[in-house]
């Protein structure tokens, strides 16, 4: 019986599959999205929801937006690193993808039946929170199989990758408890009363979480180019630094106009040209460029309104404003959609990624996004002076809302298109041939 052999032009059907629920749960999100921005420029219509009030409903649009468009194509990602999606285990990736799907599916019907920890993205309560938990389990029991298979079969050890594996074993275990434990209404209030708010400080530590990511991310998914270890060491010599920094900043209800404050976040702006420089040294597929292009400008533009919004005077304007809500959907639609999608062309290869590099929808998304930013960053601008703004119907502020509603269905339009070009490759498993010599793997 000859050795089964893998063509590296074979579609993984697990990687396939996480891309086409995450597609779904898009198009699911935008559905939502849109429904919601009907009911703001015609608050009438909420009568014919019943108890799926607006605001049930906006629990399960942003929680489908980042547990499932933003989630699932990491893990695919994951199947891919850890081997998963290829050999004997490969049948049980789609599975988990299901279980993913299906959790997500019952938390949304317990967040419109009014179950919830009360915790923005940490709604997770009864059922629903024991059934993520158990998809989460599930994937860490999948990769942690895979990679001592890798061990036992693997004929040349290298011991830097199996490392580092290793560390990623350690750091995803504290996923699934992380997000139990902190979804409990007993770990901490969803009020804090210890706490001013958001400051410089706590603000530095997610958006370095999120550099954190950035920087990792290409070791999972290409090589360097030659040459490329002087700006790769720079760019972690600058986080570790900056992570010092972000340590010894007072938390709790420091003002955020303490000078301290609003400077230390501004020293994120660092990473305008080093991102694209440190991007520009590993190698990408030619097909990556256009949305690798997108979320580096997005990321920019998200740097610098983040700080530019915390700026004492401009935040006190913007602070619980429709300004705050552009600049969530600049994190969320520009930055971190550009940014799945091109780690999931990146992912799934060449001959597939035509499915998000078609020009139609690659601008219909981007420049509906701009436009909602725009909309959202001017009636927040109002809002600031004028409180009643958003709340009293008027000629200004329907005619923005209106132009809101008008880019979320371009949104949904291009989120379409993707999911329908998804769903016509068909994920190819490698197909066994029965030969006179024994059995062959095609």
């Amino acid at each position: 019986m000859s050795t089964a052999e893998f063509s590296p032009t074979h579609r993984s059907s697990g990687i396939t599959s996480a891309v086409v629920h995450s597609l779904s749960w898009l198009v699911a999100g935008n559905l939502i999205g849109v429904m919601l921005a009907l009911l703001l420029v015609q608050p009438a219509l909420n009568s014919w929801l019943g108890e799926w009030t607006y605001g049930r409903w906006m629990m399960v649009h942003m929680n489908t937006a980042l547990f499932g468009w933003c989630s699932l194509p990491m893990v695919g990602f994951l199947f891919r690193v850890y081997g998963a999606d290829r050999g004997a285990l490969a049948g049980w990736c789609r599975p988990i993808v299901w279980l993913w799907s299906g959790a997500l599916l019952i938390g949304s019907l317990s967040w419109l039946s009014g179950h919830s920890s009360g915790k923005l993205f940490l709604d997770w309560s009864g059922y629903a929170r024991i059934l993520f938990l158990l998809a989460l389990a599930a994937l860490w029991f999948l990769l942690v199989i895979a990679f001592l298979l890798e061990l036992r079969t693997s004929s040349r050890f290298s011991y830097r990758p199996m490392v580092l594996k290793t560390v990623g074993l350690v750091v995803l275990l504290g996923a699934p408890i992380g997000i139990y434990v902190a979804s409990s209404p007993n770990v901490y209030p969803f009020l804090n009363p210890d706490s001013g708010g958001p400051t410089g400080a706590s603000q530095l530590e997610s958006s370095l979480g999120i550099v954190l990511i950035l920087l990792a991310l290409p070791f999972g998914l290409t090589r360097r180019n030659e040459r490329s270890a002087g700006t790769i060491r720079l760019a972690w010599m600058v986080i570790f630094v900056e992570a010092i920094l972000c340590i010894t900043l007072g938390r709790a209800d420091v003002s955020h106009r303490a000078p301290a404050q609003f400077l230390s976040l501004g020293s994120l702006l660092v990473w305008l040209p080093l991102m694209p420089a440190y991007y520009g040294r590993f190698r990408w597929q030619a097909s990556t460029r256009r949305w690798r292009s997108a979320f580096l400008w997005w990321w920019g533009g998200l740097v610098v309104a983040g700080w530019v919004f915390f700026i004492p005077g401009v935040l006190d304007r913007f602070k619980f404003t429709d300004g705050l809500v552009g600049h969530s959907l600049t994190a969320v639609a520009g930055f971190l959609t550009a940014f799945v999608i091109f780690a999931t062309v990146q992912l799934i290869g060449e001959k597939d990624a035509w499915i998000f590099n078609r020009a139609w929808s690659f601008y219909t998304w981007n420049f509906g996004v701009l436009a909602y930013v725009v909309i959202m960053t001017i009636a927040g601008w109002i809002e600031g002076a004028n409180l009643a703004f958003t709340i009293v119907p008027g000629l200004a502020r329907n005619l923005l809302y209106f132009i809101r509603l008008l880019t979320g269905l371009a949104m949904l339009a291009a989120s379409l298109e993707w999911l329908v070009a998804a769903c016509s490759l068909p994920a190819l498993v490698p197909q066994v041939k029965l030969e006179s010599s024994g059995v062959k793997v095609a």
